[in-house]
């Protein structure tokens, strides 16, 4: 295996910028998740439903595996979710013991709300987050 190349101060002083910058983009995250009246997670559970590859709506293992959270957390986080009329399960109709999980029309509002300031701070943050990118793959410099 071979050794890692040294790491060096400008390196690091970039590193620690992007880790920054990408804590600064959260924060706001988290934030405009709790004006919009639900937790960061509900709101990251909502784009993983939507923003899932070729369908609207997926099982509670494959939101599981987008979350990175174990079943049992996310049946509980999907509860939440219904009760607040945000999702809906919906048994599968190729096997009915598999679950479906879909966004309701408060949950689509509740998400484009958040979507369009998120890709509205994208795009002023991108710039920067692109610039420390750059800076990394040229070695800090």
């Amino acid at each position: 295996m071979p050794r890692p190349r040294h790491i060096s101060k400008a390196e690091y002083e970039t590193l620690a910028a992007f880790r920054h910058a990408l804590r600064k983009f959260l924060h706001f995250s988290e934030t405009a998740a709790q004006t919009a009246g639900i937790t960061p997670q509900q709101h990251q559970a909502l784009l993983a439903i939507k923003g899932f590859p070729g369908r609207e709506q997926v099982t509670v293992g494959e939101l599981a595996e987008r979350l990175q959270l174990r079943h049992h957390s996310v049946v509980g986080l999907i509860d939440r979710l219904v009760l607040e009329k945000l999702v809906a399960r919906t048994p599968s109709d190729e096997d009915r013991r598999r679950v479906l999980v879909h966004l309701t029309r408060r949950g689509e509002k509740t998400l484009e709300k958040l979507s369009a300031l998120h890709r509205e701070q994208l795009r002023r943050v991108g710039p920067e987050f692109k610039r420390l990118l750059e800076q990394l793959d040229q070695g800090g410099e």
